[in-house]
């Protein structure tokens, strides 16, 4: 194990404790008319990315219709046989493929109750359910996936004019017509909880952690909460204090993850989030969410604009972030 893959799995020991629940205000930036309005959209970005460091945006463009379908899609993938998905695996290092149980938090020990089916672009061979087994599948993920990176590059690009980064650099960091492109999309299902024991519920539905990309867009559906930030800690390194991230439709949730936040020079705060179970009184049953993980190519060198770290390569932190949080399988 190297030094690297040890503090980032010391980074989230420890906090995987309930704490207290408080409200906040979660920002929402309205991204409509970007490039008429850049300035006023960098301005709410920025302050959002270096304060509690989750933000959602509205107006974003990207087609109603077009979620909608993804999420259908999702739950018919997520349907099928296990037998079926089983024959389209995530191979340890790849972010690819289907995966059942199989993402262990260093916060608490045990597995995410959740199954997931991720597309990597560059490594989908033999990965695509085939069109007898879901029918439109690939082609209306194919276009999702291109729909949320070009959202996640004005983002992006919003935040490389404050970093004075030049124009398009995030972009060109992030290029899809490469195989180096190590982007990814990621459909999940948290198992419902309809008929499940008590002692069941002492799970997470995702354990705490900070997310290891560039930037995360997640789409939720209305009435399936869980999702929980915790932005900084108390004075003994403990995450306490949770807030409730309300699942939005039509709203796009943001958070920073720890690969910009590294590039910035930790200007950019990545922060913890979970998902907790539901409580008594809430909607037990399955929850579906979709997220697409901005995060720079293989051959993506991260240095940041003071040099605070020692720059190293894209895909040198993913491989390190990708040891600390997956069993093996």
């Amino acid at each position: 194990m190297t030094n690297q893959t040890l503090a980032e799995l010391q980074k989230e020991a420890g906090i995987g404790g309930y704490g207290e629940e408080v409200d906040r205000d979660i920002p929402q930036i309205d991204m409509s008319d970007y490039f008429n309005r850049k300035e006023e959209i960098t301005d709410a970005l920025w302050d959002a990315a270096t304060g509690i460091g989750f933000f959602q945006l509205t107006n974003h463009g990207i087609p109603q219709e077009l979620i909608d379908e993804a999420f259908l899609l999702s739950a018919g993938f997520f349907d099928l046989p296990a037998d079926t998905k089983a024959q389209y695996p995530l191979k340890p290092g790849t972010n690819a493929g289907w995966e059942y149980k199989a993402q262990v938090r260093p916060s608490t020990g045990t597995a995410d109750q959740k199954e997931s089916y991720q597309i990597t672009l560059p490594r989908m061979k033999g990965l695509w359910p085939s069109g007898e087994e879901l029918n439109g599948f690939k082609e209306t993920m194919l276009a999702f996936e291109r729909h949320n990176w070009a959202l996640a590059m004005k983002v992006l690009d919003c935040f490389a004019e404050r970093l004075d980064f030049g124009p398009g650099f995030f972009t060109e960091g992030h290029a899809p017509d490469t195989p180096e492109y190590q982007s990814t999309l990621r459909l999940i299902h948290y198992l419902g909880m309809e008929d499940a024991k008590p002692e069941d519920f002492k799970f997470w539905r995702a354990g705490a952690h900070t997310d290891f990309d560039c930037l995360t867009l997640l789409h939720q559906k209305a009435g399936q909460g869980g999702l929980q930030v915790c932005p900084g800690k108390d004075s003994k390194g403990r995450a306490i204090l949770w807030t409730d991230v309300p699942p939005l439709g039509g709203v796009i949730t943001c958070n920073i993850g720890d690969m910009l936040m590294r590039w910035s020079d930790d200007k950019l705060l990545s922060n913890l989030h979970r998902v907790r179970m539901p409580k008594p009184e809430e909607y037990l049953g399955p929850r579906y969410s979709i997220a697409y993980f901005a995060q720079a190519n293989m051959d993506t060198m991260l240095a940041g604009p003071e040099g605070k770290y020692e720059p190293m390569t894209a895909h040198d932190y993913i491989q390190m972030r990708l040891g600390a949080n997956f069993a093996k399988k």
